[in-house]
């Protein structure tokens, strides 16, 4: 058996996307290189990691036990370099971070520009999740941090507050349920959305919240990010729901109507959480005070 950290790096890549093309990108190798890696890996032990179908690769249950070693792996070997930095100028830590879609758009860009200003050494690998997918990979460590919604399970992780992040309907100051009073999420159901794209993190959330009370949104038109949303909502595509920090963000007088919703599931609070701070590796340690509330 002859895999080096590329390979390994490579298969979990390729896991968490779903697709060798998709992982090779990440891995920032060709699809070509990928696809020779991962037979060289099968053969060498004569067993296969992934099977192969339309809609992807999922791992077989040998593939499932190399993923859980594969990540210890890597984790002890990005803790070594983290553990020699001192010893050797230049060599760096990366910090893996999961976020839902209004912590990496609201929240975390001006403060995570700062830290790596502060912190030459370190780099961060950060990626948008839904919030259930975010504690999946903690529980497995596939990540050292996750910011996630407190509607999700945490028991078995640990959290801290980051954010208070409600939800707010915005509509054109013309539309039909401008001048309604209050107004439920079932109703807003019965009218045309502007949604953010399909596998955004809060586009997810927000469909399961219309499954659950046995309907689907109207989704006429999706923009990339929730500038694009308020400004299409403004000009009358539809309804939109977004957090209130975007609305608040908005410059000057707003050309939309903004309502604060009553579920519960609206009334957000965003969580920092990880399956033990105190085991967190150093270089993962020193970003956690950029993010926990004062």
């Amino acid at each position: 058996m002859h895999f080096d950290l590329t390979d390994l790096r490579l298969y979990l890549n390729i896991l968490d996307t779903g697709n060798i093309t998709a992982g090779a990108g990440r891995t920032h190798l060709s699809l070509a290189a990928a696809s020779a890696r991962i037979r060289a890996m099968e053969a060498s032990l004569g067993i296969e990691f992934l099977q192969r179908n339309r809609r992807g690769v999922t791992p077989t249950p040998a593939g499932k036990a190399l993923a859980q070693h594969a990540r210890v792996l890597l984790q002890q070997a990005e803790r070594m370099q983290q553990d020699l930095a001192d010893y050797a100028k230049g060599v760096k830590g990366q910090v893996r971070l999961l976020c839902n879609t209004t912590a990496i758009t609201e929240y975390l860009p001006e403060l995570l520009a700062d830290f790596l200003r502060e912190h030459p050494n370190l780099d961060i690998d950060l990626q948008e999740l839904p919030s259930a997918r975010i504690t999946h990979a903690l529980r497995q460590g596939a990540a050292d941090l996750g910011i996630v919604s407190d509607a999700i399970d945490t028991d078995d992780l640990q959290t801290r507050p980051f954010r208070d992040d409600p939800l707010v309907l915005i509509l054109p100051r013309d539309h039909p349920l401008a001048d309604a009073g209050d107004v439920s999420f079932s109703d807003t159901l019965h009218h045309d959305y502007v949604g953010l794209s399909a596998d955004s993190a809060l586009a997810v959330y927000l469909e399961e919240q219309a499954l659950h009370i046995g309907s689907r949104m109207q989704i006429r038109i999706r923009a990339d990010g929730f500038d694009g949303v308020m400004r299409m909502v403004a000009r009358g595509a539809g309804l939109a729901i977004v957090p209130l920090a975007a609305v608040e963000r908005w410059p000057g007088e707003k050309p939309f109507q903004s309502r604060a919703l009553q579920e519960p599931w609206a009334q957000r609070k965003l969580l920092l959480c990880a399956r033990d701070f105190a085991a967190l590796p150093g270089y993962a340690n020193a970003l956690l005070p950029a993010l926990t509330l004062p």
